[in-house]
């Protein structure tokens, strides 16, 4: 295949994961019909919610569809299956997270799920198209069967235990007295505050990074790094690493090449520390740090227009809804994902890891935080089983559970350095 089939192959699966992404805006728009539109229809709330439900159902399939049209022909233009980046990989996990949901509701048929799954999905996939998008071909390591058998079986087993977050939040905004002076009830208020917050937290720095882009925000730096040979001797190395958003924190040990002030700063704020390894460490402790400042922003606005917490705000379209069916679909998303992540992200990834690296461990920093999932996943299980741990003790588990893998996923690549920082580049 010459370059310009493979660039044409790949505009056009970028086509079609446009076209996936707005499918997905339009099955939760549906979905939120189905659930919230019941109130004022001339329908039986059950048949309006059944037949808006199957609407969106059909909408979110079309959209499965299409994004795997996307990945047919990313792949077909790759060589590869495109789970190689965190760009292929987010986007991926997002058409995952779409699958499992389908399934979920083929078996509970509860259009509500679709009021929190497709938005999680969409988020996932906008916050792949972040990173660059660019085909590259595997690097040694990568290239082996066993890429296809634990990333795929990774990202569905995760996809649904974020099914399985996406009902237990639904359980807790449910079930949660939003007007309980006590110190427990103030507990619980903040954990789903803080949760929510996470979220839009992620929200605020998609909207961030494509704002800086669309305005053409650069800046360079030219980084010098000390590395040692196979000899032992030590060299310095110079690097030139780019910024698309405003660097507050500059990469250590480095000079000004190019910089557009922005608000009034012309100067970074700080040096990314030492200790944080590798070439884009300064970038990546920027990105955590922009993240973090649009979500507070963000959160503050919205507190500031409602007048009160969020939780409190987005409790009321949960009334109605029966909590146990919200329990039962969670516990079960999770007790599906929880074999097939054990499968993928342990058992498979072992066997790859000897393959490429001659071992089945080395506490690679992704390795020792997939771990620490399976570990809580089992424990959720073993809680839920055998000390009845149902309700809301499994609700707070789901959602600390999935904001566990967010950090492997993310946070591990943009803040350690390891083997799979590739993927975070």
């Amino acid at each position: 295949m010459n370059i310009e089939q493979t660039e044409a192959l790949i505009g056009l699966s970028s086509r079609f994961l446009m076209a996936a992404f707005i499918l997905y805006n339009l099955a939760f728009i549906v979905f939120g019909i189905s659930v919230l539109g019941k109130r004022w229809s001339n329908r039986e709330p059950k048949e309006h919610e059944r037949h808006w439900g199957n609407i969106g159902l059909g909408i979110a399939l079309l959209g499965f569809l299409t994004q795997a049209a996307f990945t047919g022909l990313r792949w077909a233009a790759s060589g590869h299956i495109p789970v190689a980046n965190l760009y292929e990989f987010l986007t991926f996990f997002g058409m995952m997270i779409v699958l499992a949901f389908i399934l979920i509701y083929l078996i509970y048929r509860k259009p509500l799920t679709g009021l929190f799954a497709m938005p999680l999905a969409v988020v996932i996939i906008a916050y792949g198209a972040v990173f660059p998008s660019e085909v590259k071909p595997l690097i040694p390591q990568l290239q082996s069967i066993w890429l296809y058998v634990h990333v795929t079986l990774a990202a569905l087993g995760e996809a649904f235990l974020a099914v399985g977050f996406a009902a237990g939040l639904m359980y807790l905004l449910r079930t949660v007295n939003f007007q309980d002076p006590s110190k427990s009830g103030r507990r619980k208020i903040l954990g789903v505050e803080l949760t929510l917050f996470t979220l839009l937290t992620l929200i605020s720095f998609i909207v961030l990074v494509f704002a800086f882009r669309g305005a053409g925000y650069h800046a360079e730096f030219l980084q010098t790094t000390v590395e040692t040979d196979s000899l032992g001797q030590e060299f310095e190395v110079e690097n030139v690493v780019e910024y698309t958003l405003p660097p507050l924190i500059k990469p250590h040990h480095s000079e000004i090449i190019e910089m557009q002030p922005f608000l009034g700063i012309q100067q970074p704020w700080f040096e990314a520390p030492g200790w944080m390894q590798g070439v884009n460490a300064g970038r990546k402790l920027n990105t955590i740090v922009w993240s973090l400042l649009a979500g507070t922003i963000l959160y503050a606005l919205i507190r500031l227009i409602i007048r009160r917490p969020l939780g409190v705000a987005v409790s009321p379209i949960m009334n109605g809804i029966d909590e146990h069916d919200l329990d039962e679909i969670s516990y079960r998303a999770i007790a599906i994902g929880y074999p097939i992540f054990t499968l993928g992200a342990l058992i498979f990834a072992s066997i790859w890891a000897h393959q490429a690296w001659g071992r089945f461990w080395a506490f690679d920093p992704k390795e020792t935080w997939a771990l620490i999932t399976w570990l809580f996943y089992t424990a959720y299980l073993h809680l839920r089983l055998s000390r009845g741990w149902q309700g809301e003790k499994s609700a707070w588990m789901s959602v600390i559970g999935f904001l566990i893998i967010m950090f492997t996923l993310i946070g591990v690549n943009l803040v350690i350095a390891g083997l799979h920082s590739y993927a975070g580049v």
